[in-house]
């Protein structure tokens, strides 16, 4: 196999560019990198188009036979991925396109990222809400990507299995026409606002998880059916976004585990 050794090959240049998130120049493919994240997209049933090598490493077995494979100089494999150690495996990939449909199934329990800009943030959400049964991810306009490079990493795979959509104020009034009970993550005590054990997470809901530094905005308190907290007796005013939700979808999942008789 022989062996890329410009910087300016047009697929070392699409590779660069899907893992800088610009979707135009890398024809709408996303970059993985690492044998953990090829081994969960491929268990997942992601589509690849392209394997990228280190000089010297094999082509793992798990690489389906058709999967074009090219192999990179050390020095040219480090210059197009974004990790200071690179373990000398990356990936081109077809990434699955959701709607706000596939989170509606059974009894629906959904994620809302409001503005979250943290990708570490929405990588450790979607795991969450895989780990707890939820039924997807909902990402409103403002909201980083479930592409980017930080948060498919945090997101340790669930992001090739968690349906991630996008959803605006209109598609919210949808969800709520349906049933879909709204309920927005606030950071205190107030009036109205319920304590994480005695709100009702057995019905279908959606928790709304609000921006790192300003929360939820305006648009979307007013629109909950509900506002809910997780009690803190330390001195902190509020949690962590990633830890928030992650709280909040394990008493939703706690509660509904309790109401078949799975649990206490």
């Amino acid at each position: 196999m022989p062996v890329i050794t410009s910087r300016t090959n047009s697929r070392v240049k699409q590779l660069r560019a899907a893992f800088a998130g610009h979707a135009r120049l890398s024809g709408g493919l996303v970059a993985i990198e690492g044998d953990h994240l090829l081994e969960e997209a491929l268990r997942s049933g992601m589509v690849f188009k392209t394997v990228f090598l280190a000089e010297g490493r094999e082509v793992p077995r798990i690489v389906p036979r058709g999967v074009e494979v090219l192999r990179l100089t050390e020095e040219i494999f480090a210059s197009t991925v974004e990790t200071q150690s690179p373990q000398g495996i990356a990936a081109l990939l077809v990434p699955p396109v959701r709607e706000l449909e596939d989170v509606m199934v059974g009894v629906p329990l959904i994620l809302v990222a409001a503005g979250l800009q943290d990708p570490g943030n929405l990588g450790t959400l979607v795991r969450s809400a895989e780990a707890f049964g939820a039924s997807g991810v909902l990402t409103t306009p403002g909201t980083v990507s479930a592409w980017n490079q930080k948060a498919l990493r945090a997101s340790a795979g669930s992001v090739f299995r968690v349906p991630v959509a996008g959803m605006d104020l209109e598609a919210a009034a949808g969800l709520k026409a349906r049933g879909v009970r709204l309920l927005a993550a606030v950071g205190a005590d107030g009036y109205g606002v319920k304590a994480a054990q005695e709100e009702d997470f057995t019905g279908a809901c959606a928790v709304l998880i609000g921006n790192e530094g300003a929360g939820l905005a305006a648009e979307w308190l007013e629109m909950a059916d509900g506002l809910v907290t997780i009690p803190c007796p330390g001195p902190v005013e509020s949690l962590n976004a990633a830890i928030a939700g992650s709280l909040l979808l394990y008493e939703a999942s706690r509660q509904r585990l309790a109401a078949v008789g799975g649990g206490r």
